[in-house]
């Protein structure tokens, strides 16, 4: 079937209908256990499988699907290669790559999601390891459900366009709609003012978000504190991608580090990051406290302190992801007074996070990836003037 017959197909799917998914591992047993954690989840369907690149783009032209979780490693067409022909030849196909937790294949995934991967998962270094990781299967049926029904929205043309949504600051609340699932959002008074300190928090699609927003933000006095969802050695190499983008200091934040005008701090794997005022420094706590959302970082926590540092001279931006991390810091950071920007959903990989900041009525404005880094910059360099 051609990629048009795939997007019709998808398209014609309904909610109700479980989500095609194609696996590709070079290693047969894995492919049958991925098979199997997808399978039982109840509403993802296996509709086909390859032990390689050149084997599964054959198979997608048979078996349109919504989601491939492709292996980095294999022979004859491992799944850098693979990807750049997928999403050429299947736009409305979401790819989800898959390898061991290895330096090595960190800068492989982050590259990989440059060439339009939507998400990586990390599997475990064995096959036994593999039976017995609960939070594994939890996080790769997470994925692929929340990516899957992205598919079906782009493939069905259903996401809105994208716009840019801002309450009048003249009014005390403006309700408007952004066709997210017939709610209506109501969004905050967005008002001047000079924050001290920058919060993001991502997760899916993140990284790529990440570059674009802070490459248009630009230099900015004011120190950039982020929590994106990746596990050790990916937050180390996302540093560094982060640093070469941009041509600024990006560094993963430590216990004891002090803050300094200027500087992006970004939350390291498996641990929570805090910021803390000690002895008239702002310095950084890193806790191994439980996983909030799920997830270790969380964007919740450091928000919570972030808040009790900064209070009204904070802005937050909360970018694509799954899930709703964000929206309970969020909360604490509005009621000190602070503001609290999110990306739109036409521009989202998923619109979890962003959509239920927007839901839960702590936004200021909903506005598409291109425009966020320049929002940003507009408060931090001019106090919000027009």
């Amino acid at each position: 079937m051609s990629s048009l017959g795939a997007s019709q197909a998808a398209a014609g799917a309904s909610s109700a209908d479980p989500i095609r998914v194609m696996v590709v591992d070079d290693a047969l047993v894995i492919r049958g256990m991925l098979s199997r954690m997808l399978e039982e989840a109840g509403d993802i369907s296996v509709v086909a499988s390859a032990g390689d690149g050149e084997r599964a783009l054959a198979q997608l032209k048979r078996n349109p699907v919504e989601v491939v979780v492709l292996d980095i490693e294999m022979p004859n067409m491992d799944g850098i290669e693979a990807l750049p022909k997928i999403v050429s030849e299947h736009p409305n196909t979401q790819v989800v790559m898959a390898s061991t937790l290895t330096k090595r294949n960190a800068e492989i995934s982050l590259k990989a999601m440059e060439l339009g991967a939507a998400d990586y998962v990390t599997k475990p270094g064995s096959t036994g390891e593999l039976r017995s990781a609960d939070e594994f299967k939890r996080e790769l049926v997470e994925k692929v459900r929340s990516l899957g029904k992205a598919a079906r929205r782009r493939a069905g043309r259903l996401a809105p366009k994208s716009t840019t949504f801002r309450a009048d600051p003249a009014r005390s609340t403006a309700a408007v709609p952004l066709q997210a699932k017939g709610r209506e959002i109501v969004l905050r008074p967005l008002k001047p003012f000079r924050p001290d300190a920058l919060a993001i928090g991502s997760s899916t699609g993140g990284p790529q978000a990440l570059m674009r927003v802070l490459k248009d933000l630009g230099e900015v006095r004011q120190p950039i504190f982020i929590t994106q969802h990746m596990p050790p050695t990916f937050t180390t190499i996302l540093a560094e991608h982060i640093g070469r983008s941009t041509g600024r200091k990006c560094v993963e934040g430590a216990t004891g580090m002090a803050v300094e005008s200027g500087g992006i701090y970004l939350a390291p794997g498996e641990r929570h990051m805090l910021i803390r005022s000690s002895g008239g420094r702002t310095v950084i706590e890193l806790t191994e406290d439980p996983p909030e959302n799920f997830c270790r970082p969380a964007v919740d926590p450091m928000l919570r302190s972030l808040s009790a540092v900064y209070g009204a001279k904070l802005l937050v931006t909360i970018l694509t992801g799954m899930g709703s991390d964000g929206v309970k810091g969020g909360k604490v950071c509005i009621d000190a007074g602070a503001q609290v920007l999110a990306q739109d959903e036409a521009t989202s990989v998923v619109w979890g996070m962003p959509g239920a900041a927007a839901a839960a009525g702590i936004c200021g404005a909903v506005l598409p990836l291109e425009k966020i880094g320049q929002e940003i910059r507009r408060f931090a360099v001019d106090g919000g003037r027009p």
